[in-house]
Parts: C-alpha cells; structure tokens; sequence
C-alpha cells in the first residue's frame, strides 16, 4: 500500500498536467461555459437584428410604395372611365401613345449607338478625363521615378473667370476605381467650377487608361507628393494647397498626408472609405462582398487572367449590382421618356461610366487586402512599401470630411470611424495640433457628393469658403453644420455655417455598435490563407496559360464593353437606325403627357422597378444574414480575433504626460500679447461650444492681417495656437490666472480684451456664459467691465494701436 500510493499521485498530477482543461474545477467550467453562451448569445442577437431590420425595412418600404403604384393605377382607370364617359377617344389617344412610343423606341435605340461610337473614340484615345475644362499638362508620371500613370494637370479658367496666383491652390484628385477621371470638372458647378470661380488656381490629378509597368501604389504616392511640390513652387507667395481626394482617391490623399505630412495644406475627403469594416447592420451590404463572395484571391485570380492586369470593367460591374433597378433598367427607361431633351445628359454620364481603365495586380492587391479586407489602414498595420507604415497620426492638416447618409457604396461610418480608430480621445487630437472637421448630409448618393450641382452650389461651396480661415480655428474636433436661411421675400436665401464640438461619443453615435466588425477579422485571415494557397498551387498554371492576345480579347468580351460596341455603329444594322431615327426626329409627334396609356406605362415602369428592388432587398439581406452565419459563430470569431483587434490607443490620464503637453504647460506664464490674445480666443470657444463662421473669419482677420500677428509666419502662428490649445485644454483655471503675466501693463490689457471682444460680436448676440467668461477676463485683468459693444477691431486701422500692441 505504501508503494501504490505514490504511483496513484504521479497518475493524478500526470493526468492534471496533461488534461487540465478538462480536469479544471466545475467553477473554472461553468465560467468557461458562460463564456461560449455569451459568444453564441451576441452571435444569435446580431443575427436576430439583421433578420428584423431587413424585415420591417423591405415590409414598410415595399408597402408603401405598392400602396402608391395602386393608388396611381387606380387613377389611371379611373382617367380612362371618366374620358369614354365624357365622349372622348381612348382609340385616338391609343394610336398616338403607339406611334410615341415607336419613334421614342427608334430615337432611343439611336442614342444607344451615339454611346457605342463615344465609347470606342473614347478607347481609341486613351481614355482622356472627361473635364468641361480646357487643361494643360504640368508633369507627366511617366517622368517621375519611379514611373506611374498619373498626371499633374492645369485647369486653364474659361472666359470671364479670373483666379488670384497668391491665392491657395487647389488639387482635386479623381478615384482611380474603375472608371476614368474628370468627375470632379464633369460640369461648371462640381468641385473645379467652385474653386475658380472663388478666385484659386486649380489643379487635377489624372491619370491615363493603362498603367505603367510594375506600378505599384508606392509609386502612385510618390508621383502625387511630387505633383504637390510643384503647385507650391509654381506659387511660392500662396499656402499649402487644398487637396480633395474624391472616393477612392479620398483615402490615396490621406495616405499622401500622412507619409508626407510636410507638404499637404488642408485635405478634404469627399466619401472616402477609410474604415472599411464599419457600416450598420441591415443597411450597407456591399461591405460583405470579401466573407460572400471570396477575399483577395478573386483579384489576384483576374490579375492573371488580364495577363497581370486588372480590368476596372470588374469593379463597375460590381457597383452596377449594387442598384440593378437603376442600372439595368431605370436609366434607360428615363433617357427613353426624355429622348427629346435628356439625350446630351444621359451620353455625358455614360461617357465618364464607360471608361474603364486598369490597375496592376500589384495596385488591386493591395487595395483588396490593405483596405477592403483587411482594413490594415485604421489598425496601423498597413504598409506603403517594405519597412514604410502609414501612421495616420502622422497627418498635420487640417482634414474635412464630406459624407452622407444615403451613400450606399461609402457609408458615414466607413468615412469617420478611423478618426476614433486612431485617437485616443478628443484631447489627443488637440495635443497633435490636429483640425478634424466633418459634414453629414442626409440623402444624398454616392455620385451625387461629385456630381450634384445643388451639392456643389451649397455644401462644396461653403467648404471651399471655410477652407480659408480654417487654420485660425483651435485643434480639435469640430462638425460643421450648414443651414439655410431665407431671405425677406422668402426666395433670396443663404446659408449660415457653424463649427460645433464634438467628441468620439458624438461619432460613436452615428454606428449601431461596432460588434459586427469582429467577424471580419476572420474573413482576413481567411482571405490571407486563401491568397497563399492560390499563389502556390493555382497561380503558376493560370499564368502558363494566360497569353497578352487572350487577356485583351477577355477584355473586349467583357459584358460592358460588348454590350456597348454591338450597339454602335460598327454593327452595321445600327447605321440604318441612324438614317430611321434622323428621318422620326424630323416627324416627331409625342403623345400628350396626360395620355391615359403613357400614364398607365408610367405605372408599369415603377411596378418593374420596384419588383427589380425587392429582389436586391432580398439579395442583400441574404448576403448579410449568409455573412454573419459563416463568419460570426463562437468559432469564427476566435479564428479571426487576432486580426479584429483595433489599433493600441493611449489611456486618456496618460495624455497629460506626453512631452508635448508638458513642454505647453511649462510655458503656461511666458509669452506676450499674441500669446494672451490667442489664449483668451481659445478659451471663449471653449465657453460656447461651437464657432460661427462669421466669428471664425473675424478671428482669422485678427490672426493673419493685424500686426503683431501679420508678422509671425504660418508656422509659428500654429506653434502658438497649439501650445494655447493644450494648455487651455488640460489646465483651463492656470491659463485663465496666469494672464497677468503675458499682459504686464493696462494698456495692453485693455487692448488685447477689446480685440477678443471683437471676435464674437455685440454683446447680445453673445451666449450667457460667454459673456460671463469675458468679464472674467476683465476682473482677472483688474480692467473695468465689459458695458459697449466692439464692432471695429481695435488692431485694424490704427497704426499706433497695432505698434503698441507689437
């Protein structure tokens, strides 16, 4: 007995070391268990979520717009009842709807050809971009080292339009997904049309069809830092340049700006996807093509077969699937309705969506699996080249963000969540220096943000007029609210502008949780294991196969390419329809408007096109509910819980201690006029909430044309600005008790307190605790009370004034 005990113990500690986690305690199990419940429990209710919400969603939307089309046809009938009761001739009123309609059939038919022929000369010519705008080119990209496809091009003003050379210029650059550039100059009022007429030079950054060689987006980036150093040499007496990055090319300019934050003015990024994953749940499908509809192997897979280059035909298929209602038969309906006065419309649009162009495997590879899949440029895990992350607290201009409710391809949270992705809070933002500034429209499309002239009149236009007092504004982050008011007559309006705090929670608000991106995190490391296998196994066959006469005849085949040459004028039936429509425009007879049967199609078309949005409906709620099934179990989000793990962030009581604030703080009691003037500007903000732009523009006057401040340079201003940010920030009682010793002697005092008074305005136009803070400068100053209103500034014309104040 006393030697079997032993060997029983050794069994007992060997089966415990070899088997713990199924010896564990039933404590250690039942917590264990509760674990998995948990995961299987918030796996179940995001699921139960999206079942709901696409179900009350496609039963209140298809409801309503059934109950409508009823309603319509039901007026329809009774229009027909109410005519043959009162003697009228439905058969007339029929044989003109036939003949409309046949000539309507031909003219359309026609206008088809018309695009097929623009469409092949556009090919022929290398795709140029599609500006309303004569252009010169300043700097080819095949000239850069390395070489790319891009190109640095001049808007030449059109007649009667004048632009100041001292001004800020202005870079808008085109997304390269697809589709060819010049959306951005498409028409007078888009984003070159706002820019000229406000007085700026403008550039544009193009690029041709093909690209160059071995491409890569390393090269891309190069290219486009080059472009900007060659605005700013070309004009050495004007501010950094705005640059617009539109969609795709919104996130190409965030990565320029943060790998070479040293040249870039002011960016502006117009439904750029950053944070790929994000979205809400039963409302942005497309986010899901990589978990459905396979991850970065699918490009690599069509690299190969375009012979290492990728056809742009691919991703406009994929927006076209999108909305195939409007694709695939509303467009065309419409620019059949309005023959007679849409048809120059309808050939400009389709001119810029036929224009496919193409990307190296090299460039798609890493669009896919940095951005879409992985979403490797929010986690800080993205590289530009070997040994080169793009850290986008790097980025020092200022930032506006543009993005809308109803963009369906780049949803508000895509646009915004890497800005609580990458900061730790608010207060970092205000330590790095940082500007950040949103705006929210409320149903505007994705193409619409490019190409709405009601969004270019108002949104664009407004941003472009803030963009040149936007560095007088305090770090921080700020939505910029735009609204409209009326005029006297109630037709004359304009709009008022408004820079109003935000925190992380305001943004937060606008997600339904981030929960759901956990599942990606699997679909990335699948897409990774996938890409492996196919680079292995399946690549060095397809390309043994694949010769350059094959890839380019697959181009030519492509469905949106074909359709469009069969039905131009190489197809030699269509050069009858020409002769046939030429001779029906000259006898054109329209049916009547209030034609029962044109009325009646009216009420088909709709019934067609809302049958074609149920099933996307039901296609996109498959897909999500397809998504989260396979990829958000228990399982799955272990597999993939690696690469879901967000960016490490500081802890907000660590803040205080970064050098950068505790060098502000050390000099909480040193400066001068300038400095005291700043401080108390800032610390008003602080006291409203929120910046009207009138305000912001008097304080940009101050900052910029009055002396002492019209001497310091721009970089030096916003040394200052800072270092008065962060003290007001994390010591807001010191920076107001300190003032004392940056204003020696009362008549600075007085001074410096009339100036920031002239800031916000009257004294009634002022919020209570404005005014309260204002007082509060007077009596920590031991100056008399505020009692008269400051309407002229007090540095502006007063020479004397302005040196006593230096």
């Amino acid at each position: 007995m006393r030697n079997s005990l032993p060997r029983y113990q050794k069994a007992q500690d060997f089966t415990r070391s070899a088997f713990g986690q199924i010896s564990s305690s039933p404590g250690e199990r039942l917590e264990k268990f509760a674990t998995e419940y948990k995961d299987l429990n918030s796996a179940g209710e995001l699921m139960m979520r999206s079942i709901s919400k696409h179900t009350s969603s496609i039963a209140r939307t298809h409801s309503e717009r059934t109950q409508a089309t009823l309603e319509s046809l039901a007026e329809c009938a009774r229009k027909m009842t109410d005519a043959e009761r009162a003697g009228g001739d439905l058969l007339n009123d029929w044989m003109a709807y036939l003949r409309d309609r046949g000539q309507r059939m031909l003219l359309a038919t026609d206008v088809l050809r018309e695009r097929g022929d623009i469409f092949l000369e556009h090919e022929a010519a290398g795709c140029p971009p599609v500006l309303v705008y004569d252009c010169e080119v300043v700097i080819d990209g095949a000239d850069v080292t390395p070489p790319c496809n891009y190109q640095l091009l001049r808007i030449v003003p059109p007649e009667g339009v004048s632009v100041t050379e001292t001004k800020r210029p202005y870079i808008i650059v085109d997304p390269r997904a697809g589709h060819g550039s010049g959306i951005g100059g498409f028409k007078p009022d888009s984003q070159v049309g706002v820019a000229l007429r406000a007085g700026h030079p403008v550039y544009f950054v193009s690029f041709k069809r093909a690209p160059e060689p071995g491409q890569r987006l390393a090269d891309v980036t190069h290219a486009e830092a080059e472009f900007v150093r060659a605005v700013t040499r070309r004009h050495p007496d004007s501010p950094r340049p705005v640059i617009i990055g539109n969609c795709q090319g919104g996130w190409a300019v965030l990565v320029l700006a943060a790998t070479h934050p040293e040249i870039t003015g002011p960016i502006v990024l117009s439904g750029a996807p950053v944070a790929t994953w994000s979205g809400e749940v039963g409302t942005n499908p497309m986010r899901y093509n990589g978990g459905v509809l396979g991850g970065t192997w699918q490009p690599m897979f069509w690299s190969d077969m375009g012979a290492g280059v990728f056809d742009g035909a691919h991703l406009v298929s994929n927006f076209e699937m999108l909305n195939p209602s409007r694709n695939y038969f509303r467009k065309y309906y419409d620019m059949f309705a309005t023959v007679d006065t849409g048809r120059k419309r309808f050939l400009e649009f389709e001119k810029w969506w036929g224009g496919y162009f193409l990307l190296n495997e090299a460039e798609i590879h890493w669009i896919v699996e940095q951005l879409f899949v992985g979403n490797k440029l929010t986690r800080n895990e993205a590289y530009l080249e070997t040994g080169r992350p793009i850290d986008l607290k790097k980025v020092r201009a200022p930032v506006i963000v543009f993005a809308s409710h109803g963009d369906n391809i780049t949803p508000p949270q895509q646009a915004l969540n890497w800005i609580v992705d990458t900061y730790a809070s608010v207060e970092e933002i205000r330590i790095r220096g940082q500007r950040i500034i949103y705006v929210l429209h409320d149903q505007i499309g994705h193409l619409g943000i490019f190409v709405s002239s009601q969004i270019a009149r108002k949104e664009h236009t407004e941003v472009a007029s803030t963009l040149k007092t936007i560095e007088a504004l305090a770090p921080g982050l700020y939505e910029m609210r735009i609204e409209t008011v009326e005029g006297g007559k109630g037709t004359d309006f304009h709009y008022t502008v408004s820079f109003v705090e935000r925190k992380f929670e305001d943004i937060n608000a606008i997600d339904d949780g981030r929960a759901d991106e956990d599942a990606f995190g699997a679909v990335a490391r699948h897409s990774e294991m996938q890409a492996e296998l196919y680079d292995t196994f399946v690549r060095p066959v397809v390309q043994s196969v694949v010769t350059e006469p094959m890839a380019e005849l697959s181009r030519e085949l492509h469905p949106l390419r074909l359709q469009r040459t069969l039905m131009s004028s190489r197809n030699p039936v269509m050069n009858v329809v020409q002769g046939l429509a030429q001779a029906t425009a000259e006898a054109r007879a329209p049916a009547e408007p209030d034609n029962p049967f044109v009325q009646a199609e009216l009420v088909g078309a709709d019934l067609f096109t809302q049958a074609m949005d149920m099933y996307r409906d039901i296609r996109d709620a498959t897909y999500e509910m397809m998504f989260y099934s396979i990829w958000n179990t228990p399982w799955a989000r272990y597999y993939g819980k690696r690469k879901a793990l967000r960016r490490t962030l500081r802890s907000e009581e660590s803040l205080k201690f970064l050098p950068e604030v505790q060098s502000a703080l050390a000099h909480i009691s040193s400066g001068g006029f300038a400095e005291a003037v700043i401080r108390m500007l800032i610390l008003l903000t602080e006291s409203r909430g929120n910046v009207r732009r009138d305000r912001l523009e008097r304080s940009a006057k101050v900052l910029t044309k009055d002396e002492p401040f019209a001497s310091l340079s721009m970089e030096e201003r916003a040394r200052i600005i800072h270092e008065q940010t962060l003290i007001v920030t994390f010591e807001p009682e010191a920076a107001l008790e300190t003032l004392p010793n940056l204003l020696p002697d009362v008549a600075s005092r007085e001074l410096a307190v009339r100036v920031v008074q002239f800031v916000p305005g009257p004294i009634d136009e002022m919020a209570p605790h404005t005014f309260e803070v204002l007082q509060r400068f007077h009596e920590v100053l031991g100056i008399p009370l505020a009692r008269e209103d400051v309407t002229e500034d007090p540095l502006g014309a007063d020479t004397e004034i302005g040196t006593a104040a230096q």
